[in-house]
């Protein structure tokens, strides 16, 4: 409510945490979800003590694969309630909100890139051209790395030469892990002394052979540097925009070495391991207050 026009003084109700849908398909679902939860509680109103969350609001539940974890309990108590909501009628929104960037094949190990949620915080007030402005730290970004049919024994996923915190989902051989990191350096940003940690390789180390079998690269913007102008006009080059950002990197025999960004590792083939130069990663100290994410900024440079 703002009483400085009249139509600050409609007195609408705006759901500020809900992201807006592109079309109206979307935005019909969206409403029929909020009309249900709300004629549920208008019949049963909810009675229990809340659930104090904590840092997990910003570590755990950013993160697609528990976002829709939760989505799946939502619509299971729905249904309980006699309400018949479909957990699939919200494929396309995760599909919208956490786009897959990429897949990548290793053996038996299935390894995948998605988009995750970073909160961009709000700075203080700064003169511009136009006037007074608020600009917001967008230089954050986050991503969400799922991989099935792990031996965790055996082996460990590196991010620009830093192991990966995994953690089990509850399915034998599947785990997932956020990584926040530094994508852009703009002038107006917390911590502006902070450099850009993209291009993010990751690398995936066989500990018993001492060996890197496979790995990606996802870049934030196109590796030729390339700049797109306007919005992609459909599904498929909004895909192809994707693909153009991610790579498989293919560890072939015959490929001696292989030296990722910053030469932070040196990874041989089977026909060349030589013992006295072993792969070297390094382990962030543990975030107790974000056990599921690992963040870049906190890597030595």
């Amino acid at each position: 409510y703002s009483p400085d026009s009249s139509s600050g003084r409609l007195g609408l109700l705006e759901m500020r945490s809900l992201d807006m849908p592109p079309h109206r398909q979307m935005s019909m679902v969206q409403m029929l979800l909020i009309r249900t939860l709300v004629s549920w509680f208008w019949e049963k109103p909810y009675e229990h003590q809340l659930v104090r969350w904590g840092t997990q609001l910003y570590d755990k539940h950013l993160l697609p694969h528990f976002c829709l974890q939760d989505m799946n309990e939502v619509v299971a108590d729905l249904q309980a309630a006699g309400y018949p909501f479909q957990l699939q009628w919200l494929d396309p929104f995760f599909e919208f909100r956490f786009p897959r960037y990429g897949t990548v094949q290793i053996r038996d190990i299935h390894l995948e890139v998605r988009m995750a949620i970073e909160p961009w915080h709000v700075l203080g007030e700064e003169m511009s051209s136009t006037g007074t402005a608020r600009f917001v730290d967008s230089s954050l970004e986050r991503v969400q790395v799922k991989i099935t049919g792990l031996n965790d024994a055996r082996y460990i996923l590196l991010c620009n030469g830093c192991k990966v915190p995994l953690v089990a989902t509850g399915t034998k051989g599947t785990y997932v892990a956020g990584i926040r990191y530094r994508a852009w350096q703009p002038p107006s940003a917390l911590h502006p002394t902070i450099g850009i940690d993209a291009p993010l390789v990751f690398d995936l180390v066989d500990s018993w052979k001492n060996q890197v079998i496979g790995g990606c690269t996802y870049h934030v913007s196109h590796p030729g540097g390339r700049s797109y102008d306007a919005f992609p006009v459909n599904a498929l080059e909004a895909e192809s925009r994707r693909i153009n950002r991610f790579r498989e990197t293919d560890y072939t025999p015959g490929t001696i070495e292989y030296r990722p960004v910053r030469n932070r590792l040196t990874a041989f083939n089977e026909n060349s391991i030589d013992p006295d130069n072993s792969i070297s990663y390094r382990t962030l100290v543990e975030n107790p207050e974000f056990p599921y994410t690992l963040d870049l900024r906190w890597a030595e440079k």
